[in-house]
């Protein structure tokens, strides 16, 4: 990677934190050196620490990504009052700025639903990066571990993430936006007809109803 001539920042390389982990990059610094690399498209800043993701695969990545942006981008289509982001750069704390894969906000305010595509469990995104949403007061984080065939929907309680179960019908659903349902196991096999069938019946929901009236 090469840095923009004009300044003298270095440039960002994954694993880069100020001189050792123990001294840890500021969100400032990581902005000003990720704006000096217009030809870079992700980088993240996790507790201090700078992440530049590998190339992604199809499989692994753009297709569950996919998936995740056609679920939420149908319900933000019935549900104006909510906005939708595709990547966005999120300034959470002076140590982290992370770039999820997808999130809600309502009317553009609060960041409200976070959503992860990770490798497995052993993913930053179970660890440090769950560790800075959770303490930002991020009311849902969603984790697609593609390689484990495992979703997770953590809600906090007592002050740590809790992962939901989904109900007897296999569905998720969200207790910050009425009528986001997810069919859980439809969605990790491909199923897209299926997930956006449970997701009208959510759409069609008097709590939803009641919730874009309001």
């Amino acid at each position: 990677m090469v840095a923009n001539p004009s300044t003298n920042f270095p440039p960002l390389e994954n694993g880069d934190c100020k001189a050792s982990r123990r001294h840890r990059l500021t969100r400032i610094e990581f902005e000003r050196r990720y704006a000096a690399m217009p030809n870079l498209k992700k980088a993240e800043l996790v507790e201090g620490v700078v992440y530049v993701p590998a190339a992604l695969r199809f499989r692994n990545h753009a297709e569950p990504h996919s998936r995740i942006m056609t679920w939420l981008g149908v319900y933000q289509v019935f549900t104006l009052q909510v906005a939708i982001g595709d990547n966005p750069t999120i300034r959470l704390d002076l140590d982290n700025a992370p770039q999820p894969d997808a999130v809600l906000m309502i009317n553009g305010g609060r960041l409200e639903l976070v959503v992860e595509v990770a490798a497995s469990s052993a993913a930053y995104e179970l660890h440090d990066k769950k560790r800075a949403y959770r303490r930002n007061g991020v009311p849902e984080y969603l984790v697609w571990r593609v390689y484990e065939g495992q979703f997770d929907w953590f809600i906090p309680e007592a002050g740590k993430y809790i992962k939901q179960q989904a109900g007897a019908n296999g569905i998720l659903r969200s207790q910050i936006f009425p009528g986001l349902w997810l069919a859980v196991d439809s969605l990790l096999s491909g199923e897209m007809q299926q997930v956006l069938k449970i997701l009208q019946q959510g759409l069609d929901s008097k709590a939803h109803q009641d919730f874009i009236s309001d």
